[in-house]
């Protein structure tokens, strides 16, 4: 049988996600979140975080569409210099990283100063992955790693869809599907890296394809098709509020609709956190 960790991530974006967050993993569904340092709702998280050991919490780096911890002027090939935060878009990031215009020791330290943030407010972090999947990147991963095993930790999540996942999600448009399978030739350097730097990650990750269509229907097909193996299912729970639509996030109403979705499952499987994988 196979072993799912059902994660939530933008933990901290706002207060409906947040909420969301903790009715879920009261309910028995979530069984982990990955949290922003530096977001509209971040002390809120952290506080519910500390309140609900149960829960396992990721540090969800952000080096795109964000704010950084860092000064911006410590950051001058990350940040947009019109505003000081992140580039706006995946495709800006991308585009610059892919010319060369990123710089590894910039990522590692702002990495460094996120997950240092977190723990410092006392959250025992299990794991990271990065806003955007940006991590699927050779560039961003490494010094992603090496932040992350500097401050003890040791899993991260494997941001790549398996062939059988994506043929359970009907729904996706068809240029996020060309992404996924075009990204999914970045995963043998992916997973070389992971084991170069000693970290531990899954079989894969299911809803990536899915993420903005995640309906019940295409929850059902998922969790019904789940095979041998340890796999991380990706969701972006909410509420679709007046702060979520100042968020900026194209995550709207779908957000509702994981909520709903999630709340009515039945999981006929062994739920875990990332601080489970290894163990048998």
């Amino acid at each position: 049988m196979g072993r799912l960790i059902l994660n939530a991530d933008d933990f901290g974006l706002t207060a409906g996600v947040n909420r969301a967050v903790a009715e879920l993993h009261r309910a028995g569904v979530l069984t982990s979140a990955t949290l922003m340092a530096r977001a509209a709702a971040t002390d809120e998280a952290i506080a519910i975080a500390r309140a609900t050991p149960t829960l396992g919490v990721g540090c969800h780096v952000v080096l795109v569409d964000g704010e950084t911890v860092l000064p911006a002027q410590k950051l001058p090939m990350l940040v947009d210099q019109c505003t000081g935060r992140f580039q706006p878009t995946s495709g800006a990031f991308v585009q610059r990283l892919l010319t060369g215009r990123i710089r590894s020791s910039e990522i590692e330290a702002e990495t460094a100063a996120q997950i240092a943030l977190l723990q410092s407010r006392g959250v025992a972090l299990t794991h990271i992955d990065t806003h955007k999947h940006v991590h699927i990147f050779p560039a961003v991963l490494r010094p992603v790693l090496r932040a992350a095993r500097a401050a003890g930790i040791r899993f991260v999540r494997n941001p790549f869809e398996p062939v059988w996942s994506r043929r359970a999600t009907p729904h996706a448009p068809w240029l996020r599907r060309a992404e996924v399978s075009l990204l999914r030739l970045l995963e043998p350097a992916f997973r070389r890296i992971v084991a170069e730097e000693g970290f531990t990650t899954t079989d894969g990750a299911l809803g990536v394809l899915a993420t903005g269509t995640l309906d019940a229907a295409t929850l059902a097909a998922l969790l019904s098709n789940l095979p041998v193996g340890t796999w991380e299912l990706v969701t972006h729970p909410g509420y679709n509020d007046a702060d979520l639509a100042r968020a900026h996030t194209r995550l709207l109403a779908s957000r509702d609709t994981e909520r709903l979705a999630l709340s009515a499952i039945d999981v006929n499987t062994e739920l875990i956190s990332f601080s489970r994988l290894g163990q048998g």
